[in-house]
């Protein structure tokens, strides 16, 4: 059979006649502003790819588990563990939230290990649990190298086959430092309780791994996904070459290692920064010339981002951490743990651990996408995307090397410094509506009810003063929340009156912008189909007896509405709004009272919070 091209009958396409047509359609209007994406870490992203722009990345010439393993480390399918943080301190709890876990498809746990300080402690933690096929990973610790003597000693106890007992150590002075603002025990010890561990392993269970490398710490700090790229590489080869100095080998340390990364909601972006972070994991440990292929087969773990996370309209945070997973899975993670969508504002229950731990069954069991080995391999854009994403934290990787390193950075506060500015931006993004989190800058329910606040989940949510200055853990969400929270709280909700009038399309669409933006701080809103004349819109308003009154109308009819109703609004009202952007018109509309605009350029959360200090 003839090998002949598919729809021959189609003339090919140049990329300058696809041009052409693109700046015909846009009729005069700027290309890069339009159609242009400025991300935040650092690079354009066109409107399109095609072919040629794979021609130069050279990567895409290795098959699965082939250098420089952007296509992962699997052959044959794409499998990973489902795995179940448990952040609970109290060993029977633990133990009981584990089982529970195992009975619906959990496969690896991550235990907390403060309180386990003897034997019968360790064996309490690990009650009914077949340590040859579930992966055990301790997540926090007072002192691991105790923890893991604990722990090997009951596998010993239990005269199981110790080659088959895997999981791993959250053991990372590096990101302790960066949240509490000191190492465990000064860096050196650190250092020699690592090779202390890692020798112990080895002897023992020799498929455990020891050192953990945290790049959510950066994430849920602010940190765009470049940073985190950047800086968990960096990281991770600080202890590479300090623990080659101490008599490691370089393939001891690369099997043993793990990259714990946090997946946000930038889908693509997520998918591309796994991909990255095995390519240039790879050529980084090419420069140790290590003796065994084992030093390029670095377990992946991801687990969701807090940074994205609400309190209100929880249940958005389901489908975050639908897209969340999606990505890390389809990227070749090798074990993923997704958050329950009520991790930000109480203890999980039973009910939302059960739909995060289904959520991963879905997406394997339903859409098979632990079937194909690197799904997303030849895309156009997600191949653009892992190139940029590669070459942008090679950079900073590099600007890291040359201040000395990952721990001479975070000494002098160099990572700590740029992870702030990023922060800032994105909350200011955030404030301004250019991002939009669902539920909480955009779209309120405004039918929903006050969430009750037990507690945040969080792996340190205050920053505390020492040597290093420190990351704090936060959410996004976190100022609009604390602002709908004071109108939740008080004796009173303010009210704001929508004067509609004119235009019908215009003062709909005003009014549903007005309604929009009060309701973001839980306002009462009184909407009305629109008035016949000005004069019986103003004088529904004032018997209303609300706080704030809303003109929403069209720009043109503006003068009109203005100068008929002021005379009669001003004497009831403080607050009379104008919903849109008059800038010709402002000066005389504030000269007849008007005191304030809302339109997509204004800064949402100064605006209401300044309203909320004046109403509440």
């Amino acid at each position: 059979m003839e090998n002949e091209k598919l729809f021959t009958e189609f003339p090919e396409v140049t990329t300058e006649q696809w041009e052409e047509v693109i700046k015909a359609d846009l009729k005069g209007a700027d290309y890069n502003k339009k159609l242009i994406w400025k991300t935040l870490e650092g690079f354009d992203v066109r409107p399109y790819y095609r072919a040629e722009d794979l021609a130069k990345l050279e990567y895409l010439n290795g098959n699965p588990a082939e250098k420089p393993f952007v296509r992962g480390y699997k052959k044959t399918n794409n499998t990973w563990d489902i795995r179940q943080d448990i952040k609970e301190c109290d060993i029977p709890t633990a133990n009981a939230i584990a089982l529970a876990g195992l009975k619906r498809g959990v496969n690896s746990l991550g235990l907390v290990a403060k309180n386990v300080k003897t034997a019968s402690d360790m064996k309490a933690l690990l009650n009914g649990i077949d340590l040859t096929q579930v992966k055990i990973n301790f997540i926090k610790a007072e002192n691991y190298l105790e923890v893991l003597k604990l722990f090997i000693q009951e596998v010993k106890s239990q005269g199981i086959d110790a080659s088959k007992v895997e999981g791993s150590l959250n053991f990372d002075p590096y990101s302790y430092a960066l949240r509490n603002g000191e190492f465990y025990h000064g860096i050196e010890s650190n250092y020699e309780e690592a090779v202390q561990i890692m020798n112990l392993v080895k002897e023992n269970i020799s498929a455990f791994d020891v050192i953990t490398v945290n790049g959510n710490v950066f994430n849920n700090a602010g940190a765009a996904i470049v940073q985190e790229l950047a800086y968990t590489l960096s990281s991770a080869n600080d202890y590479l070459y300090n623990l080659t100095q101490r008599g490691i080998p370089a393939h001891s340390v690369g099997y043993r290692m793990v990259f714990s990364f946090a997946t946000g909601s930038n889908y693509f972006m997520e998918i591309a920064k796994l991909r990255a972070a095995r390519m240039l994991w790879t050529k980084i440990m090419e420069q140790y010339q290590p003796k065994c292929e084992t030093a390029y087969m670095l377990h992946i773990h991801t687990e969701s981002s807090f940074y994205n996370k609400t309190i209100y309209d929880p249940y958005v945070n389901m489908l975050r951490t639908t897209t969340e997973t999606m990505s890390a899975a389809i990227a070749g993670a090798d074990s993923i743990s997704v958050y329950p969508f009520d991790v930000a504002y109480k203890k999980s229950d039973d009910f939302s651990r059960r739909i995060a731990t289904n959520q991963q069954i879905l997406l394997k069991e339903e859409s098979y996408l632990d079937k194909v080995v690197d799904p997303s391999a030849g895309s156009y854009y997600i191949e653009n995307l892992t190139n940029a994403l590669a070459e942008k934290a090679w950079e900073i990787f590099k600007q890291i090397e040359d201040k000395g390193g990952f721990v001479e950075a975070i000494k002098a506060g160099i990572v700590q410094d740029a992870i702030a500015q990023m922060d800032a931006k994105r909350a200011k993004d955030v404030a301004t509506r250019k991002t939009t989190i669902l539920g909480t800058n955009q779209y309120p329910n405004l039918t929903e009810a006050k969430p009750v606040v037990e507690k945040q989940e969080c792996c340190n949510c205050a920053a505390k003063a020492g040597e290093i200055k420190t990351l704090s853990c936060h959410r996004l969400a976190e100022p609009f929340e604390r602002l709908r929270m004071q109108t939740d709280n008080s004796l009173r909700k303010p009210k704001v009156f929508l004067l509609t009038y004119g235009n019908l399309a215009m003062r709909k669409a005003r009014a549903g912008f007005a309604t929009n933006f009060f309701g973001l701080a839980s306002y009462q809103i009184i909407d009305n189909p629109g008035f016949e004349t000005a004069e019986k819109g103003a004088e529904a308003a004032v018997a209303s007896k609300a706080d704030i009154v809303v003109l929403c109308s069209s720009d043109e009819e503006y003068a009109d509405l203005v100068a008929a109703t002021l005379p009669m609004l001003k004497k009831s009202f403080k607050h009379i709004v104008v919903a849109g952007n008059p800038v010709e018109q402002m000066e005389s509309f504030n000269a007849q009272g008007v005191t304030d605009y809302i339109n997509v350029k204004t800064n949402a959360l100064e605006s209401l919070t300044k309203y909320n200090e004046s109403l509440l």
